[in-house]
């Protein structure tokens, strides 16, 4: 197992080097003058000229590369083109704000997700099958922003339960923090419940049809060893959708962030993009990537652990 784990840490670092690659090209794809962006659309020639040269825009593009790397390797993402503020503070204050809604968002869809995919599986084709898969269809259909509208509608402005905006660290305040981070978190998450619910429950019908289970009901397991059982035999699409709506979060972020007014990733790229502050967007682009390759590392690590025939 040792050794499977060290090869699959082994292909992590070509797969960044190809991420940075990907970034770094994707950024001077983008319409627009990273010089003249930084100084202004009223700007002299001779101005956004000079600005060229002291950002290195004139050399080749393998040389800005080379550049831009080995500050990435150092930990200098550079500085914002507009504020001058180094692009590393920028994302170290946004960054755990994204996280803790991705991170609750995560197990809300995993405690959804899973019980009612229990319940839907160990009822197959009978009432409570039925009703968790029209709520699932529900949750899959609803567009996350219009879902986002309606709670703060209903339980932050009408009810006064929850409140609409902000963020407050966990360290700071966890009773405080767990209601900031409630609602976001199950505007973002109810989609990923809904899918995790109907593969789950896909996965639990075919597990206790199967030679085994019906060994385990001879001799006389209990039900509830018997649907552990079941999903544990079930955990490996469970991961890969856990690994999947780890990078749909991510990407739904935005918009997520923009509604209940958090300070996070997605808000701190919408402006960059918004204000043509390149250096931020690349900034963001690479902390994301290196984020979902790290998941995606984890998630075929973990099929290792729960499913011994894929070592």
């Amino acid at each position: 197992m040792g050794k499977v784990i060290l090869r699959r840490l082994g292909t992590v670092v070509p797969t960044l080097v190809i991420a940075t690659v990907v970034v770094f090209m994707l950024i001077q794809l983008v319409p627009g003058d990273a010089a003249l962006s930084s100084l202004g659309e009223g700007a002299s020639k001779a101005a956004v000229a000079a600005r060229r040269q002291q950002l290195g825009l004139n050399a080749p593009l393998a040389t800005q590369y080379w550049r831009w790397l080995i500050k990435v390797l150092h930990g200098n993402l550079g500085n914002s083109l507009l504020t001058g503020e180094p692009v590393r503070t920028a994302i170290a204050q946004a960054l755990p704000v994204t996280l803790t809604v991705v991170v609750a968002a995560l197990v809300m869809s995993v405690v959804l997700g899973v019980s009612s995919g229990i319940i839907a599986g160990w009822n197959a084709n009978r009432l409570p099958d039925r009703i968790v898969t029209a709520i699932s269809a529900a949750g899959v259909a609803i567009p996350t922003f219009w879902l986002a509208l309606i709670l703060v509608s209903f339980f932050a402005l009408q009810r006064h339960w929850l409140p609409a905006t902000g963020y407050i660290s966990v360290t700071a305040d966890p009773v405080q923090a767990a209601k900031h981070v409630i609602l976001p978190a199950f505007a973002l998450g109810l989609v990923g419940a809904a899918e995790i619910s109907r593969q789950l429950r896909s996965a639990m019908i075919t597990a206790l049809a199967s030679d085994y289970v019906r060994t385990l009901y001879a001799k006389g397991l209990p039900r509830h060893l018997i649907i552990w059982h079941a999903v544990r035999n079930s955990a490996v699409p469970l991961l890969t959708i856990l690994g999947l709506q780890v990078n749909r979060f991510l990407g739904a972020t935005v918009v997520i962030e923009a509604v209940f007014g958090l300070a996070g990733l997605g808000q701190l790229i919408l402006s960059a993009t918004l204000q043509k502050d390149f250096v931020v967007i690349q900034g963001v682009v690479l902390i994301m990537a290196i984020v979902v390759i790290v998941t995606n590392l984890i998630v075929d690590i973990s099929y290792r652990l729960v499913d011994p025939r894929i070592r």
